[in-house]
């Protein structure tokens, strides 16, 4: 059986095909046929194994992982496709009394683990300065690099906003899904607010979608995380940076930092499912110290 049989071809049962019509409107095609792929095996192990979806337990999932003989970041990938199914049979459709998805962890990695990579002070100048607003593309790019570096948002979390969840009059940016499953609402700076104004009323295609970012051609579409990283990245490029969207969430997080910030008050405005992903940043700042206080090359 080819794997584009797999893909294409065979239906999978009514719960698997919602979690995938739902996905289909945040992630590319490419993304949701790996997706499909991995749920249509997952659905074959346990019908193999005479194992109910309600029945579900995380020793099934860790079981059912442990038949994938691959390369670490591969089965990486595998655990975030199935981890987000997981989470939707709990949160959403109450099937699974547990959420399994926040359970679905690796191994730890004791020597691997660098700390996040950020943008310095003149980094940051160069990468705003050289921002252009010549295309509606342009437009929207300098919109989601704001939103990026002075609220810290995944792209995924951009690609979700709404036109409901920006409140222009009290400036603020509601993210209803967040890794934690808590909404949460965040003051709007305002060169930001300008910014996503200026995108809202000179930018954005004429649609009934409340998406807030589309793309820039009809038929107009929800942009993708993809595409917010490839565009950020290309901004990055254009400003002589060897850097990624996910430093400037990075970035934000060292900026907290900077101004006081607990590690448990940045976990919240981060994000974060659990604590050791904040404490990462710590390593950061010790690192900086380093270089203020014995000169030490960063």
């Amino acid at each position: 059986m080819s794997e584009k049989y797999v893909r294409n071809k065979i239906p999978l049962p009514d719960i698997y095909e919602e979690f995938l019509h739902k996905q289909s409107l945040r992630v590319s095609k490419r993304y949701l046929q790996g997706v499909r792929q991995h749920l249509f095996h997952f659905h074959s192990y346990l019908e193999k194994n005479h194992i109910t979806l309600p029945s579900l337990t995380i020793e099934h999932v860790d079981a059912f992982m442990a038949t994938f003989h691959v390369a670490r970041n591969t089965r990486k990938n595998y655990r975030h496709r199935l981890k987000g199914f997981l989470q939707y049979l709990h949160r959403e459709k109450k099937i699974l009394k547990k959420d399994l998805g926040s359970l679905l962890v690796g191994a730890p990695n004791f020597n691997q683990k660098k700390p996040p990579k950020f943008l310095r002070p003149q980094e940051v100048q160069r990468l705003f300065s050289s921002l252009v607003l010549s295309t509606f593309r342009d437009i929207r790019t300098c919109a989601t690099i704001h939103l990026a570096y002075t609220l810290g948002l995944r792209p995924i979390e951009i690609s979700r906003l709404t036109l409901d969840d920006v409140s222009f009059s009290k400036a603020e940016l509601t993210i209803r899904e967040r890794k934690t499953g808590n909404p949460v609402t965040l003051p709007l700076p305002k060169q930001t607010l300008k910014v996503v104004a200026a995108y809202v009323l000179k930018a954005r295609g004429e649609t009934h979608l409340r998406t807030l970012f589309l793309t820039c051609q009809r038929p107009y579409r929800p942009l993708t995380p993809e595409y917010v990283i490839a565009n950020i990245g290309k901004a990055m490029k254009t400003a002589g940076l060897s850097s990624t969207a996910y430093w400037l969430r990075h970035t934000y997080a060292q900026n907290l930092l900077l101004i006081g910030r607990t590690i448990y008050e940045i976990k919240e405005m981060m994000g974060h499912q659990n604590i050791q992903s904040t404490q990462r940043y710590l390593h950061i700042d010790t690192e900086r110290m380093r270089k203020v206080l014995f000169d030490e090359t960063l």
